[in-house]
C-alpha cells in the first residue's frame, strides 16, 4: 500500500472553492518552464500518478516531487481525454506564446499589413488554445474543427481591422488602444466559434460524483461566458496600461535614440503582466464548473428527477475548459 495515503493525486493539491487554491493551482500549471519537459519526463510523471493513484508504492519520491509530476500531468493531460494536449495549445505556453504575440501587435499597429498579420496570428495562436481547452467530451469532426478555425479567425481578423479603421483619425494615444479592443472583441468571437459544438450539441454534465446526467447547451453558453471573460482579463493590464507607459516613455530623447527597443521593452513588460495574469485569469471561476439544476433545461431537469437519486441532485458539474 502506498506509504502516503493522505496525499491526493486525484484532485489539485490546493483547495479550488477558494480563489487562492485556485491561483495556486494555476501558477504551478501554466509555468513555462514544464513547456520544456522532454517526452521521456512527461510519460514517466503520468505513469508514477497513475500507479499512485493505484495504490502503488513510489519509491524515491518525496511529497513535493509527487506533487511536481502531477503537476506535469496536468499542464499536459487533457483532463476529459487522458490524451497529451498540443504543445502550443497548453497553458504552459500561453505566457511565452501571449508575450511575444501581444508585444508585436502593441509595437506594429500603425499599418494594415502589420494589423493583418499579426491579428491573424494571434487567432491562430487562440484558436489553438481554445480547441486544445475545450471540453472534449463533446463530439467534433474534423471539418468542423476546420470550418469554426476559419471562420473564427476571420471574423477575429476582421474585426481587429475594423477597429484600426475607425481609430484612424483619432490621437495616436486612441490608436494604440485599438489593439486591446480587437482583442477582447476577437476573443467574444473566436472562443464561441471554436467551441459552437458545445453550444450546439450541449457539454456533458455530471453529479457531484462523477456520474453523468446528460448534455445541457445552458452549461455550454456559462462555459463559454466564463472562458471568454477570463481570456479577456489576462489581456487587459498589459494592453491597457502599456500604451499609457510608451506614450510617456517615446517622448525621451534618449528613446528617440533608441527605437529599436520598441519591441523588446513592449514583449518584455507583457510577458511580465501575463505571468501574473495568466494564473490569474484562469482561476477566476473554478474549472470543474457548476450550476443548479433549476438552472438546466427543462428536459434535462426531468430526466435527473425521475432518477432513484434525483431528489438529493441540486447542482451539477462540467469541464468549463480553460
Amino acid at each position: 500500500m502506498n506509504k502516503d495515503p493522505g496525499i491526493d493525486l486525484g484532485s489539485p493539491r490546493w483547495d479550488q472553492a477558494t480563489l487562492g487554491g485556485r491561483l495556486r493551482h494555476f501558477f504551478a500549471i501554466t509555468d513555462t518552464r514544464l513547456l520544456f519537459k522532454s517526452e521521456e519526463e512527461l510519460n514517466k510523471a503520468v505513469e508514477v500518478v497513475s500507479s499512485y493513484r493505484c495504490g502503488k508504492a513510489i519509491e524515491g519520491y518525496t511529497e513535493e516531487q509527487l506533487w511536481a509530476a502531477k503537476h506535469l500531468v496536468d499542464s499536459a493531460i487533457h483532463p476529459d481525454t487522458g490524451e497529451k494536449m498540443f504543445w502550443l495549445g497548453r497553458m504552459s505556453c500561453q505566457v511565452p506564446g501571449g508575450m511575444l504575440i501581444t508585444g508585436a501587435m502593441l509595437a506594429w499597429y500603425r499599418t494594415f499589413a502589420a494589423v493583418f498579420f499579426w491579428q491573424w496570428v494571434n487567432q491562430s495562436f487562440n484558436a489553438t488554445v481554445n480547441y486544445t481547452n475545450r471540453n472534449a467530451k463533446s463530439t467534433v469532426t474534423d471539418t468542423q474543427v476546420a470550418v469554426a478555425y476559419t471562420s473564427a479567425t476571420a471574423s477575429a481578423t476582421a474585426a481587429a481591422l475594423s477597429f484600426r479603421r475607425l481609430t484612424k483619425r483619432m490621437p495616436p494615444l486612441f490608436q494604440r488602444y485599438a489593439p486591446f479592443a480587437a482583442v477582447a472583441t476577437a476573443n467574444c468571437i473566436n472562443i464561441p466559434l471554436m467551441r459552437q459544438r458545445e453550444v450546439i450539441d450541449g457539454i456533458l454534465v455530471t453529479n457531484e460524483k462523477g456520474e453523468e446526467l446528460g448534455h445541457s447547451k445552458r452549461a455550454a453558453k456559462k462555459a463559454v461566458a466564463q472562458v471568454t471573460f477570463s481570456r479577456i482579463t489576462m489581456a487587459a493590464p498589459a494592453m491597457l496600461m502599456l500604451p499609457l507607459f510608451m506614450e510617456v516613455l517615446e517622448k525621451k530623447s534618449w528613446y528617440q535614440r533608441a527605437r529599436y527597443l520598441n519591441a523588446p521593452i513592449q514583449t518584455a513588460l507583457v510577458g511580465v503582466s501575463l505571468m501574473f495574469m495568466v494564473p490569474f485569469g484562469c482561476a477566476l471561476f473554478p474549472q470543474k464548473s457548476s450550476m443548479t439544476v433549476k438552472k438546466l433545461e427543462p428536459d434535462l431537469q426531468k430526466s435527473i428527477a425521475a432518477r432513484p437519486d434525483g431528489a438529493s441532485i441540486s447542482k451539477v458539474f462540467f469541464n468549463k475548459g480553460l
